[in-house]
């Protein structure tokens, strides 16, 4: 079964409690607060042959197929590789399925995650089985970035939005789910995860907090000119350049922040704060400005996958970093 996580009640009641469901659903929002687990749910129900209230019964031979992963209407489209495009022969395949007959005489359920991830061509070949699927099928569409999407495949769907939990649920569930980390540090991972629960325990789970505690320790080091930008590139092989630039977008953007409203409670997180505003009070905005621009073109680069020079890239941004404070 799959989770049914405590932000998600009123979400769910509106979901599950329609008397007649539509043939396209688009479940939008941040990564991290649990749109796939809310569509698990939702295909389980929409499937089950003896729903108990608004939650499958998880007994009839529907939900058993199900939980054994050889249900015959059931249909998952996902990336083959993590991170990699959905195909449009995948989508073929898929549209195939939408097309013939269910097996248990009920719903035909398609689940497609994340669906930004389809290249333009498999989405122009999914959007018939959206406008008109054929019998009883519902396709769970779920987005983390629904702004990626092409217009044309948001307007068939009912689009619903998931939003963030409330912080102080957030920490209330982390609280269970990372028994071992302190409220400090669990406030930590929440704010490294931009408020999304699941993506702060998964980056704990990824040893993320001590990673981040190297680079930082790497970013004071190259402004006190103790190492290089290009020992740095070499030593951070084991993180993620999304997570890097990520990082990096958030402090050039607190320097600015502080450049324009002088608020020592807007610094972020403790770790870099005494270097945000030492840069702040160092820096041109000039020069902050045009770093913030590389850093979101490369990023936009990664996120593409395009084949990049990671050692490179990354002495090209310290290269930058370290210039940003003006001599005297």
């Amino acid at each position: 079964m799959a989770e049914a996580y405590p932000w998600q009640g009123s979400l769910w009641q509106q979901l599950a409690g329609r008397t007649q469901h539509a043939h396209a659903y688009l479940l939008h929002g941040p990564a991290g607060i649990g749109k796939r687990a809310l569509a698990e749910r939702l295909m389980a129900l929409l499937l089950c042959k003896s729903p108990a209230g608004l939650e499958a019964c998880g007994q009839c031979k529907s939900c058993l197929l199900l939980a054994a992963g050889s249900h015959p209407d059931n249909y998952i489209l996902e990336p083959e590789e993590a991170d990699k495009a959905i195909k449009v022969d995948q989508v073929r395949d898929l549209v195939g399925f939408v097309a013939q007959t269910a097996q248990l005489g009920g719903r035909k359920v398609v689940l497609i995650e994340p669906v930004e991830s389809m290249n333009i061509n498999a989405a122009n070949a999914l959007l018939k089985s959206l406008e008109e699927p054929s019998g009883d099928t519902v396709l769970l569409l779920v987005s983390h970035q629904s702004s990626r999407l092409l217009p044309t495949v948001r307007s068939r769907c009912v689009q619903q939005a998931c939003p963030l939990p409330s912080e102080a649920m957030s920490l209330q569930w982390l609280t269970a789910a990372l028994p071992d980390c302190s409220e400090e540090e669990r406030v930590e991972l929440l704010t490294l995860a931009a408020g999304s629960p699941l993506m702060a325990a998964n980056l704990q789970s990824q040893g993320v907090r001590e990673q981040r505690a190297q680079v930082v320790d790497g970013v004071k080091k190259l402004l006190k000119q103790q190492m290089s930008a290009t020992q740095l590139a070499e030593g951070w092989n084991a993180i993620s350049l999304l997570l890097l630039f990520d990082w990096f977008c958030d402090w050039s953007n607190l320097i600015l922040r502080y450049q324009l409203t002088q608020d020592e409670d807007g610094l972020g997180l403790a770790d870099m704060r005494k270097v945000v505003q030492y840069l702040a009070q160092k820096a041109s905005r000039e020069k902050v400005l045009n770093i913030q621009d590389w850093i979101l073109a490369q990023r936009q680069k990664v996120l593409s996958k395009a084949n990049l020079n990671r050692v490179l890239l990354l002495e090209a941004l310290l290269v930058q970093w370290a210039a940003l404070p003006t001599q005297n």
